[in-house]
């Protein structure tokens, strides 16, 4: 009986921490909002090969700016192709910043498509860590709360170790949709 009690017990337990973790995010609106933003995203560059995002976080220190990102809409390359900005094809590590507008409140599922790990943050949130060399492959959806329209920090780090390289999001109430270029804003 102390066994079946015991498992019980376990069992709630994991019931009630997998629905904590299943509740939506809820985003930060960036305060003050951003004024004389230009359409894009900041990032910065280095270079090196790593497998990880761990590895990838030594590019803090150590990035340099580059061209800005159009947005988040690049979709898989041929090999030997340039990976986003960089002007290199392979070995690269991207930390991205800028603002992404939500324009309407409500609860938004969120998704990217990387080749290779992403670390994403909105809103002072994680919404994604998609870790790892892989192909374009989507990562796991999320549920945010977007409290009102408006503009939301973008913090991310990228990596592309060799092959093809894709980086893409999706957001949207009730369903995914591919985010416009429009939708992003960096400061210089």
């Amino acid at each position: 009986m102390t066994m079946m009690k015991t498992a019980l017990a376990a069992a709630t337990t994991l019931l009630v921490t997998t629905a904590a973790l299943a509740a939506p995010l809820k985003l930060e609106l960036a305060d003050p909002q951003p004024t004389d933003l230009k359409q894009g995203l900041g990032v910065s560059y280095y270079f090196d090969s790593v497998r990880t995002l761990s590895d990838a976080s030594r590019a803090y220190d150590k990035a340099t700016p580059g061209k800005p990102l159009a947005g988040l809409d690049y979709r898989d390359t041929a090999e030997g192709d340039e990976t986003l900005t960089s002007g290199e094809a392979q070995k690269v590590i991207a930390v991205i910043e800028g603002y992404v507008r939500f324009d309407a409140p409500g609860t938004y599922i969120i998704d990217f498509m990387s080749n290779d790990g992403l670390e994403m943050r909105i809103g002072g949130q994680e919404v994604v860590y998609f870790d790892g060399v892989h192909s374009c492959d989507p990562s796991e959806q999320v549920e945010a709360v977007v409290p009102e329209a408006g503009w939301y920090a973008l913090e991310g780090l990228y990596f592309q170790r060799k092959g093809s390289a894709c980086l893409m999001m999706r957001a949207g109430i009730g369903a995914p949709e591919w985010m416009e270029n429009e939708s992003f804003g960096y400061t210089e």
